[in-house]
């Protein structure tokens, strides 16, 4: 006769044996056990054959039978008197904006929603869109940012919350394309769109690397140099903590990087200037032909890059022209920009952003998901001609800022990119990435040109933003009618995710129709003389303010909630338009 202490140890060792064997092997498992332990195992089985209920049907509350198998149960049933923990949301993988629209690789964050290549598309907080195989990030940013990701997977900021304190729906992020290119990181490391594309971190975003290797660590002036770097990750010109003049220059650069190190912290550009530098580049000719192969980088607070005169050419995918990221400052004049990669803005910004100011000269991209401009910065242009063949002209990512001033600027956005549903001249949006803080972006132009070759003038999605336009001469593209488009698209938070524009036009004529969904909000004002032309679709909020002088005159029926102003200006042209529900008469 087993004694007691024996009998409990030996039972045991039985709940072990019968957790893990299998009931149909119940017999076998049985047979193999010594005398002893099978008394015991017999003794464990019947307790668990006690209180056995027909399938699916629970124990009452506070009962402690279990089924047999140790609690395992058909799929779906829980346990009893046991609460079923809610599912952990999952992060966005950031090897995924837009430079930004992703993506949109990274916004994904918050595409890093690829980014928009962030030259990303748009990257995205669902910016898992194209993840190049050479590592190119959309959202985007030359694009996540429109931004492409970065290679790591970024955790994103978790969206606001519907105003009604619901949880709306999670987007699913795009399934990945077959030639398994990231989606969004406009011309930036993305993102990219997304873009692109977050891991989030310092003011300038994660940790940077304690180590660079440079071909060439330029401490002293020169002139007439010629600096070459053909290795991986390798700077071919790095200027640390120094101030340096760099006169008629030659930096050729070859050799590919992965996305994050090289998109944030300047790893692998032709020339990077770090730590506080002062930078000067004259009359240079500085090309790279590599993945991830910027060609001007400045990076972190306190860093100055000056150019001036100089060419730069890159041609791998994810390399921007003139890149600036960690709050740097960069201020070019007369300098020709040429890139031909996808992801690969002419003049390009990440994470941490910075100040960047430009003059005179060329900036043009050729790219998919590459913009002429893809913002995480404040970045200005005057004076000056950009375009974008195979993109949206302009990305503006998170709370950040696109000032034009006289200048020519033409986007082709043929081809989407990332998490980007729709195609458009400037991309307005928030990826979620993390790469882009977030708050109030703007869009401001003066004089000078813009035409969309492609899709609306102006998309803005996830983000409130404000849009002013001065005397500048519009054409819109043949295959679209629409001016402004504020809608919900790939990035945020399903029922949360509108865009939210500000439109101030002084001076102005504009054509085409405003379109607002039902989370999305525009005002518009006129002032100066300016003349809109179109209808206003609206399911969201819509208003209008006409100072004396200007004018709308309608062009198919319209809704809006309110009217402000001189109402005389107002042209129905025998059209309807509902005014917070009633009919205008005028």
């Amino acid at each position: 006769m087993l004694n007691r202490k024996k009998l409990i140890a030996l039972s045991m060792a039985a709940c072990l044996t019968a957790t893990a064997i299998p009931a149909f092997a119940e017999d076998a498992a049985t047979a193999e056990a010594p005398a002893d332990a099978q008394a015991a195992i017999l003794i464990v089985a019947h307790r668990q054959g006690q209180g056995q209920r027909p399938e699916g049907q629970q124990a009452p509350f506070g009962g402690q039978q279990q089924t047999p198998n140790q609690g395992q149960r058909p799929d779906g049933q829980q346990a009893p008197n046991q609460k079923q923990q809610p599912e952990r949301p999952q992060t966005t993988n950031q090897g995924q904006q837009p430079d930004r629209q992703q993506a949109p690789n990274q916004k994904q964050q918050p595409e890093r929603q690829q980014a928009p290549n962030r030259g990303q598309q748009p990257k995205g907080q669902n910016d898992s869109q194209q993840a190049p195989t050479d590592g190119q990030q959309s959202r985007g940013k030359g694009s996540r940012r429109p931004g492409q990701q970065s290679g790591s997977s970024d955790i994103q900021q978790p969206p606001e919350m519907p105003a009604d304190g619901q949880n709306g729906d999670m987007q699913q992020p795009p399934e990945m394309p077959a030639d398994g290119q990231m989606p969004g990181g406009m011309g930036g490391p993305g993102g990219m769109m997304g873009g692109p594309d977050g891991m989030m971190g310092g003011p300038d975003g994660g940790s940077a690397p304690t180590d660079y290797a440079a071909a060439n660590t330029v401490s002293a002036d020169s002139d007439g140099e010629t600096y070459t770097s053909d290795a991986s990750s390798e700077n071919a010109v790095l200027v640390s903590g120094d101030s340096v003049t760099l006169s008629g220059a030659t930096v050729n650069k070859t050799g590919g990087s992965d996305g994050e190190s090289a998109d944030f912290y300047g790893i692998n550009a032709a020339v990077l200037a770090k730590d506080g530098a002062t930078l000067t580049v004259t009359g240079a000719n500085v090309t790279s032909d590599g993945t991830h192969a910027n060609g001007i980088f400045s990076y972190g607070s306190g860093t100055t890059v000056n150019v001036s005169d100089t060419a730069i050419t890159t041609t791998g995918n994810n390399s921007g022209g003139l890149m600036t990221t960690g709050g740097a400052t960069l201020n070019a004049t007369g300098v020709t920009v040429s890139t031909s990669g996808n992801s690969s803005a002419a003049i390009r910004s990440d994470r941490g952003g910075g100040t960047v100011n430009v003059s005179q000269g060329s900036y043009s991209a050729s790219g998919v998901g590459s913009p002429a401009i893809y913002s995480t910065a404040d970045i200005t242009v005057s004076d000056a001609t950009l375009s974008a063949s195979n993109s949206e002209a302009v990305v503006i990512e998170g709370g950040n800022s696109v000032t034009l001033n006289n200048v020519s600027i033409t986007g082709s956005n043929a081809t989407l990119n990332g998490q980007s549903t729709q195609k458009t001249n400037v991309l307005i949006y928030q990826s979620m990435s993390g790469d882009a803080a977030e708050g109030n972006s703007s869009f401001s132009m003066t004089g000078g040109s813009m035409t969309a070759e492609t899709g609306s003038m102006f998309h803005v999605t996830n983000v409130t933003t404000t849009i002013e336009l001065a005397g500048v001469s519009l054409t819109g593209a043949a295959d679209s009618d629409t001016f402004l488009s504020a809608t919900a698209d790939s990035w945020g938070r399903t029922g949360a995710n509108g865009g939210h524009a500000t439109v101030k036009l002084s001076g102005q004529e504009v054509s085409g129709n405003i379109v607002v969904d039902e989370v999305s909000s525009v005002a518009l004002s006129l002032s100066d003389g300016s003349r809109y032309t179109g209808a206003i679709n609206a399911s969201g909020d819509a208003s209008v303010a006409l100072e004396t002088g200007s004018t709308w005159t309608l062009t198919g029926d319209s809704s809006v909630d309110s009217l402000e102003g001189d109402l005389t200006g107002i042209d129905l042209n025998g059209y309807v338009l509902t005014v917070a529900g009633a009919v205008y008469n005028g």
